[in-house]
């Protein structure tokens, strides 16, 4: 039996609707960068593509384990940011990594050996090289910041807050270390190539690992912090180190590492509103809290160093002991975006290899705007054809069918926006092809709908009648066929790689909305349209073929009942 009138709230499910269209877009307009236009893929809008070549410290090739572990942690990494549409891809003893958008230091940061080690510090001054710039003020080279000292300018450090690990920063703005679009190329090209970085790699050592303290102050006061440095990631954890920081403004004479960021257990990024910046939160395994907790406790007031592939990220002064099991930070100069960076790299761990970037280019858009352009208006003149033979053949469903899928775009548009905006998800030419299906799908769902409505009038039903019943009769089969295609999208995605996840992540997203839309705007309509005596006619709704059919079908059941009578 039909369900009772008073089941049907369609009112109620347009108002659903529309609330959800209202909040989709007030956070396209309120909330975010106010972008009002989804991000583009690389084939759309172009990339960056960096070249990483591996450096092993004894100058072999890279074995073909380690370059696949490599490529899976960049891809974590690469997940763990949210940056979709990239490609990771092993080219000889290479890695190519693919971003969309012409920002170079992103996908560097990827390849980042991310080898990190907490170093006590046993002095430090200011950087000596050419790319060196001290603030105003600043102690000359070789003398050394004191005990109390929060950071190699000598500037005080504040008074002790309730954390028990908080780091100084400079309080001049540091100068940026020049980042060079390319280094020379690394090991893996050729045997000349191979010994040069590995004769490298042993000179570095040799002065900047060195236990002699004359080579130590030698090493610290010739250290040029502007140049790439040929030992990133390649220390001996187990030996000195001389260090420059990162911002490439200071050198650090550091003590064997004490721990190893192997135990680092989770990395997360936050604000710290004490401080007024950006941190890196650390929590560490069983055996690094507990080292932890034993060097802080004997160590307050001295410098401890956390280095990066080689470099200095902090050297706060320790001012109370950790207790074991606490969270340790990192600070900095931190943007958000580099604090999120920083504790994904360290999240997801380091790489089996050292790797240098050896070219950097930007990828320009396969399509091309004139491309793009054309490829939307042949989508959009395929749709006013599908949308034309719709109203010729259902005429007020037709008109239907339009409402609902302009409403079903109206909200991809918006999710599409939302998604760019706060998981970096970019829209390529796969997940167009993903959208399109989708919303063909959509009218599928329709069809479905529309002739359950024909099958019972041809019943002898009238079409107010006949539509909840074929409502009734449609939802499940609607349900079922999505309900395969989202299994067949989710499998798709999580077996596929590159743009193919794409089209598979927005299919899955469009048949998801195909059910909300017909839910709650078909359906809804479709029923008011029954309720209307102007909609009921049949030369307004189109199916007066059907309803003659059904009368036809009516009279000569009659006229067969009749003479069986006879």
């Amino acid at each position: 039996m039909a369900p009772s009138t008073g089941s049907v709230h369609p009112v109620r499910s347009l108002t659903v609707f529309a609330v959800l269209v209202a909040v989709l877009y007030a956070l396209v307009f309120f909330t975010g960068d106010k972008s009002t236009t989804p991000k583009l893929g690389i084939d759309l809008q172009g990339g960056t593509r960096v070249t990483l070549t591996a450096r092993t410290p004894d100058g072999s090739n890279p074995t073909p384990d380690s370059l696949r572990q490599a490529q899976e942690i960049i891809e974590s990494r690469v997940n763990g940011l949210g940056v979709s549409g990239s490609e990771v891809v092993i080219d000889g003893d290479n890695l190519v990594i693919t971003v969309p958008g012409d920002d170079s230091a992103q996908a560097r940061s990827l390849g980042q050996t991310a080898r990190l080690y907490i170093r006590p510090v046993q002095t430090s001054q200011v950087a000596a090289g050419p790319g060196a710039q001290a603030p105003a003020g600043e102690a000359p080279p070789g003398t050394e910041a004191p005990a109390d000292a929060g950071a190699p300018d000598g500037t005080d450090a504040p008074a002790p807050q309730n954390r028990p690990f908080p780091a100084q920063d400079p309080s001049a703005p540091p100068a940026p270390a020049p980042t060079p679009t390319t280094e020379p190329a690394p090991a893996g090209t050729d045997g000349a190539d191979t010994s040069e970085a590995a004769d490298e790699i042993a000179a570095a050592r040799a002065t900047r690992q060195s236990t002699d303290p004359a080579v130590q102050q030698q090493a610290m006061a010739t250290l040029d912090c502007s140049v790439p440095d040929p030992l990133r990631g390649n220390d001996d954890p187990a030996l000195p180190l001389v260090a420059c920081s990162t911002e490439g403004d200071a050198v650090y004479l550091l003590d064997p590492a004490i721990i190893d960021g192997q135990e680092i257990d989770d990395a997360s990024a936050g604000y710290n509103p004490q401080q007024s910046r950006y941190e890196v939160s650390l929590t560490f395994k069983s055996s690094g809290s507990s080292t932890w907790a034993t060097f802080t406790s004997q160590n307050i007031g001295r410098q401890a160093a956390f280095t990066l592939d080689s470099k200095v990220v902090s050297a706060p002064v320790i001012q109370g002991a950790t207790p074991a099991g606490s969270a340790t930070s990192i600070t900095g100069s931190f943007t958000p975006e580099g604090a999120n960076e920083l504790a994904n790299t360290l999240k997801y761990g380091s790489l089996p290899l050292s790797f240098a970037s050896s070219e950097a280019e930007t990828v320009s858009a396969t399509l091309g705007l004139a491309s793009l352009q054309a490829g939307l208006i042949a989508g959009l003149v395929g749709l006013i054809l599908v949308l034309l033979y719709c109203l010729l053949y259902y005429r007020m469903l037709g008109v239907l069918t339009a409402l609902s899928l302009v409403l079903s775009g109206v909200m991809v548009y918006a999710i599409m926006v939302l998604l760019g905006r706060y998981i970096n998800f970019t829209l390529d030419l796969a997940g167009i092809a993903g959208l399109i299906i989708g919303i063909g799908m959509t009218a599928d769902s329709f069809v479905v709908f529309f002739e359950r409505i024909k099958d019972e009038m041809r019943e002898g039903r009238s079409f107010r009648s006949a539509v909840p019943r074929g409502w009734a009769r449609a939802r499940r089969t609607i349900l079922s066929g999505n309900a395969v295609s989202f299994i067949a999208a989710a499998v798709l995605y999580a077996l596929a790689i590159g743009q193919v996840r794409g089209f598979a992540f927005t299919l899955g997203l469009t048949t998801v909305l195909d059910v909300v839309v017909v839910f709650l705007v078909t359906w809804p309509l479709v029923h008011l349209a029954s309720r209307s005596a102007f909609w009921s006619k049949p030369r307004v709704n189109g199916l007066g073929a059907v309803q003659q059919i059904a009368k036809e079908r009516k009279a000569a059941a009659t006229a067969a009942a009749k003479e069986s009578r006879v």
